[in-house]
């Protein structure tokens, strides 16, 4: 009798696990919040259980649009929020620590936007909350769960191209010229570097890892913040990475591998590919498509939820190492090319 008990236990863990749906609540419900909250409704055993904003009448309507249970008036009042299995942080750059840190005091798991900290420091900082009490904590990396950057990747390992000899990534965008914006908005951690140049240090670090020297330029525009930065990343054996990013200026958000062999093209926009193309420089091109429904965030949604239900703290592809990793990279960027933040002298 117990070795068939034994024999049935994995399955009926596996229906458990099929059954549990994760109840998700969002701090903050900007822009990128209405994306997630779109895509929630994409990803099997997920739904936006709770919203909070800090304004109650914001919080009402976000709720209303998307069939949120509850709504709050302050991120406070969400952290008693009964039957919240985790949360996701949407609020600007400069909140994500302190808003991170006040779920983590209480053990609820954190999903928090990029970058996950305006510093390395506050980085540490947040890593450390997690470990002591035990919670569940993920940059919301997006870009690392989507499946056609883990076949470049599997592709580039395999050595179809060859040894890695340089990269090239692009990432610029135009936003109408409002000062409030947050992009715009140094207090908020406005910027093209941890805007959008995140993630072409992002493939850099997924692919090549630290650099032994950086160099960067940045021009400030009148509010202050990076409008325009060129970087340029040293590795070992010569290999190099040209790396641009803009909030001025409209790029083509491709990323392209040069190998010893060949190539591999990430094509627009990268962070979030549908489609790759890869093969030797003088041979053949093959072209790989992958189409997906909604924004793309429901490929890290449904990873927190599984990371959850298996009891774990950390995610194995965005671990906690490797968000430290990152934020260091990030932060010796934007040292070189002189973008300080307040947050910077502080710490």
């Amino acid at each position: 009798m117990q070795g068939k008990l034994l024999i049935w236990l994995p399955l009926f863990f596996q229906i458990f696990l099929n059954m549990k749906t994760i109840n998700w609540g969002i701090v903050g419900l900007g822009r990128i919040a209405h994306k997630f909250a779109q895509d929630i409704r994409l990803v099997e055993g997920a739904r936006l259980h709770a919203v909070a904003s800090r304004t109650l009448s914001k919080a009402k309507a976000f709720g209303a649009q998307y069939q949120s249970t509850h709504h709050f008036g302050s991120y406070e009042e969400l952290v008693d929020c009964e039957g919240l299995d985790a949360v996701y942080i949407a609020t600007p750059h400069v909140f994500h620590c302190e808003n991170s840190i006040l779920f983590l005091k209480n053990k609820i798991p954190v999903l928090c936007e990029k970058p996950m900290g305006m510093n390395l420091k506050e980085v540490q900082k947040m890593v450390a909350c997690a470990k002591k009490n035990d919670t569940y904590l993920m940059q919301a990396m997006w870009s690392r769960f989507f499946p056609l950057i883990e076949k470049a990747k599997s592709i580039i390992e395999e050595g179809r191209i060859g040894k890695i000899k340089s990269i090239n990534a692009d990432f610029g965008f135009s936003p109408q010229w409002d000062p409030t914006d947050r992009v715009l908005d140094k207090s908020l951690g406005g910027g093209g570097i941890l805007d959008v140049g995140i993630y072409n240090l992002f493939l850099c670090q997924l692919l090549l890892g630290q650099p032994n020297e950086i160099y960067a330029r940045s021009k400030l525009n009148e509010l202050g913040v990076d409008e325009i930065t060129n970087i340029i990343l040293h590795y070992d054996d010569g290999v190099m990475a040209n790396l641009y990013c803009s909030i001025s200026t409209h790029t083509d958000v491709e990323a392209f591998i040069y190998g010893k062999k060949g190539k591999l093209k990430i094509h627009g926009r990268f962070h979030q590919p549908k489609t790759i193309s890869f093969g030797d420089y003088y041979g053949e091109i093959t072209t790989l498509n992958n189409p997906y429904k909604g924004n793309g965030y429901q490929f890290e949604i449904e990873a927190v939820g599984k990371d959850l239900l298996a009891n774990k703290k950390e995610n194995e592809l965005i671990s906690h190492q490797f968000s430290l990793q990152l934020t260091e990279l990030i932060d010796k960027v934007r040292m070189a090319a002189g973008v300080i933040y307040p947050q910077d002298e502080l710490s």
